[in-house]
């Protein structure tokens, strides 16, 4: 663990507030949930909750069967990192979303778009394989964006159409569905 030199102290309703430092450099916004967990030395440790990272050996084998169908690589992400990967890029499982990414899963849109496009987005800050095309659509829980499911086409492989955005939309509805049950 590592020192920050940061004291608090907790209010009269309990609470402590996390330095704007911190919630910036772990990528922590306004109201992401917080797990809580304490050990027998008495520390309080605070760990951001993904609800869709519950769902990890889950979205492994779906990622795999959306793999095997389309001839894609597939990815899985909650909001801050990816949680499965088939086909290609399992470099990238537990590596962080670029902003870009994390503003695109917010807006709540798909994207269908082929490099040098304007709606082009670049999921990851590095480590991800070259890939020409990408169709990418939010998921979504009881009015929640919880992460995104990804397909990305290399180069012998025609651009997102129709057919990939009803993939990936049915892809991620029913993700979306799972974590509300």
């Amino acid at each position: 663990m590592k020192a920050t030199g940061i004291v608090r102290r907790i209010d009269d309703l309990g609470r402590i507030v996390i330095p704007k430092e911190i919630r910036r450099t772990l990528r922590i916004r306004e109201a992401d949930p917080l797990e809580i967990f304490t050990d027998r030395e008495g520390e309080i440790i605070l760990k951001k909750y993904s609800p869709i990272g519950e769902m990890t050996t889950f979205a492994r084998q779906y990622a795999e069967s959306l793999a095997q169908v389309s001839g894609y690589t597939v990815l899985i992400a909650d909001r801050d990192q990816f949680i499965a990967a088939a086909g290609g890029c399992r470099n990238l499982i537990g590596k962080p979303l670029s902003r870009e990414m994390e503003q695109q899963i917010e807006s709540r849109q798909i994207v269908l778009a082929t490099r040098g496009d304007r709606t082009f987005v670049q999921i990851a800050p590095e480590g991800v394989e070259e890939y020409v095309c990408e169709a990418i659509s939010p998921i979504n829980c009881e009015g929640d964006v919880i992460g995104a499911v990804v397909l990305l086409g290399q180069s012998k492989t025609p651009g997102m159409g129709e057919v990939e955005r009803k993939l990936i939309q049915s892809a991620s509805g029913f993700l979306g569905r799972q974590m509300g049950q």
